[in-house]
């Protein structure tokens, strides 16, 4: 294994032709970011000279790296030259061997950076858990992934707050909503959507048999104020309640909880969480917005799907991403084909495992769409 790397690195073309030749465009182009920031009329027009500001951090950043590569690459072909020489050889060899290292982690950090970022991913999000087929042990899982997730975002340092929530006849939810408000926790979380499936032996199971039920998670992104979608009043028709659950006096005397339909989708949310309506309104409207945001990524990806079957999946409810065996101990990602034998680490919010795997499957499915988009050609 060690010696395939060597050799790997020897070679000319460590970097793959179609990630140079867009590399090699970044010192141009920051040459021409360098002549716009100098002009007038750019430092003048605000929104234009954050937007080229902003392109410029980032091609500055790709090109250190490059050039750092680069010069890497001159340091390996100076240390193979010094091969030739007696006396320089055991140098020679120890620069190589550093070189075994850098190389391959310069290219990994290249390949990063290169691959399109989701503007979404530095968002907070919202987590919807739905309990599905399975009755009251459907409800009890959503509340067994409500305190996974929550527990894992503990872990992050994240504030989290229930937003909606629908009690279980015997505990857990039969829908919950959490918002979490952290820097990246869509960029984490932005995988859990899908169906998740529980195997296991109920409390309620006199006999000791295994039972499977299922619930649904959505995973939102926060709307970001400034961008999001434009929603006409004419389309919305919002409803006051009384809230229940707990709350005193004032839950019975208060209409403080609030329903919003969006009428041409059909999509609800609603808030009951605060006293206040207002608040409650404004959080509705934040999930309302989301939902309507995510209908509309999900329909991109369907599309997507239609003509490449991504790894990672679109992201659907019907797809069934993940399974949780109790007897076994194990959980098991269908997407990635990953098995872990520590579920109750995980569900105790040790989730890190499975989102790098996550994230690594999907950073290797955009590879392959750069590369293909580049003309290149899959060895």
């Amino acid at each position: 294994m060690a010696g395939q790397a060597r050799n790997d690195i020897l070679s000319p073309a460590f970097v793959k032709p179609f990630l140079r030749q867009q590399l090699e465009r970044f010192p141009v182009r920051l040459q021409e970011l360098d002549f716009f920031l100098s002009q007038p009329d750019v430092v003048n027009d605000m929104e234009r000279y954050r937007e080229i500001t902003r392109e410029h951090a980032e091609v500055t950043e790709i090109n250190g790296v490059y050039q750092r590569f680069l010069q890497r690459e001159r340091d390996l072909a100076q240390a193979r030259e010094m091969l030739e020489d007696a006396d320089l050889a055991e140098m020679a060899r120890e620069e190589i061997a550093g070189l075994d290292t850098e190389l391959p982690q310069l290219e990994a950090d290249l390949q990063a950076l290169l691959l399109p970022r989701d503007p979404d991913d530095v968002r907070n999000i919202f987590l919807e858990i739905r309990a599905g087929t399975g009755g009251d042990e459907s409800a009890l899982f959503a509340g067994d992934l409500l305190r996974m997730y929550t527990r894992y975002a503990e872990r992050q340092g994240w504030r989290t707050e229930i937003v909606s929530e629908s009690e279980g006849d015997v505990g857990g939810y039969k829908e919950v909503v959490v918002r979490m408000a952290g820097e990246g926790a869509y960029g984490k979380l932005k995988f859990e959507s899908g169906g998740h499936r529980v195997q296991r032996v109920p409390t309620t199971e006199s006999q000791g048999r295994i039972h499977t039920s299922a619930c649904t998670v959505a995973a939102l992104a926060e709307p970001d104020e400034a961008a999001a979608v434009q929603i006409n009043p004419a389309d919305l028709r919002i409803d006051t309640y009384r809230a229940s659950g707990a709350g005193g006096q004032h839950v019975n005397k208060t209409d403080s909880a609030v329903r919003i339909t969006h009428i041409p989708t059909g999509i609800v949310a609603e808030c009951q969480d605060d006293r206040s309506q207002h608040r409650n309104k404004a959080k509705a409207m934040q999930v309302l917005v989301a939902r309507i945001q995510e209908k509309d990524r999900s329909e991109r990806a369907a599309k997507e799907a239609a003509t490449r079957k991504g790894l990672i999946g679109s992201g659907d409810r019907s797809d069934r991403i993940r399974t949780y065996n109790f007897p076994q101990g194990r959980m098991t990602d269908h997407r990635i084909n990953l098995t872990l034998y520590k579920l109750a680490a995980i569900l105790e919010g040790d989730l890190d495992e499975v989102i790098a795997a996550l994230l690594l499957a999907r950073r290797a499915e955009q590879l392959e769409e750069l590369e293909v988009g580049m003309g290149g050609v899959r060895t």
